[in-house]
């Protein structure tokens, strides 16, 4: 397994960061509990939840996915190797301040999260989304508070505009708080425009790690999905076809599919391998289901595409110009 530094961090992380948004929704906590021991055989050391963990229709979170990983924590004997990313500011309950990144609502949300997953530290504490009715400098001086007190290690954030990551960036150096080390946003082969033109830049010169979840674009990427054919019996299948299915996005999934073929490997090793090989990229989030899966995804650091390969990738799924 390969490992990268977190950004500005002193974590080294693996290429391959473990996802739980799929825990007690489409995977039950058993199956759960393999994919963790899977995942930190094959070398991982990154699990990455939240306390809304699965979110359900109502927009407000379920808290599973963190008391898995907190339950399954007191069992393995490789507890020592594992690094905990979790997230706050999603909806915990039907109040006002129920939800956003006010001190009041991380505070709280950050014993919240401590108490399911069994431990007295967490690695990577991330703002979830970006609130921008709560002032930048409350935010991070929460956050700068949980690390002073040892509560959390670092701190990231997720669907941040690059201007609003900027911003924190810059008032976390002036008044010498904590600041984001990484940063999660929606990045694979067929969502690039709106990462590479702003986001993926600053990462590069401020030294924030990127960690793209979504990598395989619902799993059309692992090549499962045919142009032709009936959609297969996933719980996400109808979204996939909603996003996904348009004459851009089937003639990149020809090229991925022809290079894998070439390569031996799988649709899904290839983007992911792809996906490593981007600036600032650290590890993907990726989510799995099985077992068999999960060591498939946990391959692909060991997949060194070629220059010619990635030009032929960048080349079909470029966004057509205006």
């Amino acid at each position: 397994m390969d490992y990268r530094r977190l950004g500005r961090s002193g974590l080294k992380v693996s290429a391959i960061a473990l996802g739980t948004a799929q825990c007690d929704w489409w995977v039950d906590e058993a199956t759960s509990r393999r994919l963790f021991d899977t995942y930190v055989e094959s070398g991982g050391n990154l699990i990455d939840t939240a306390d809304v963990y699965p979110v359900f229709a109502d927009g407000v979170g379920g808290r599973a996915a963190e008391e898995f990983v907190g339950r399954w924590l007191q069992t393995t004997t490789k507890r020592h190797e594992v690094l905990l990313a979790t997230k706050v500011s999603g909806r915990m309950g039907p109040g006002p301040n129920d939800e956003g990144l006010s001190w009041r609502h991380i505070v709280k949300a950050v014993e919240g999260s401590l108490s399911r997953l069994q431990v007295d530290c967490i690695d990577l504490y991330q703002a979830h989304d970006d609130y921008d009715d709560v002032p930048v400098e409350e935010t991070l001086r929460a956050f700068d508070h949980l690390v002073q007190r040892g509560l959390v290690r670092y701190v990231g954030c997720s669907n941040f505009k690059a201007w609003r990551l900027m911003k924190s960036l810059a008032i976390s150096e002036r008044s010498a708080l904590a600041g984001y080390v990484s940063v999660q946003e929606r990045y694979n082969l067929l969502e690039r425009d709106r990462i590479e033109s702003e986001l993926q830049p600053l990462c590069v010169e401020e030294g924030v790690g990127l960690l793209p979840y979504n990598p395989l674009a619902k799993g059309f990427l692992c090549g499962l999905y045919q142009q032709q054919a009936a959609l297969p019996g996933s719980p996400r299948a109808a979204g996939v076809q909603r996003d996904y299915f348009n004459a851009r996005n089937w003639q990149a999934l020809e090229v991925l599919r022809r290079i894998a073929q070439e390569r031996d490997a799988s649709c899904t090793q290839v983007s992911l391998a792809w996906l490593l090989s981007r600036p600032a990229v650290v590890a993907p989030v990726v989510g799995a289901s099985s077992v068999g899966q999960l060591r498939e995804i946990m391959a692909a650091p060991q997949l060194q595409l070629s220059q010619a390969e990635l030009y032929r990738l960048n080349q079909a799924s470029a966004v057509p110009a205006a």
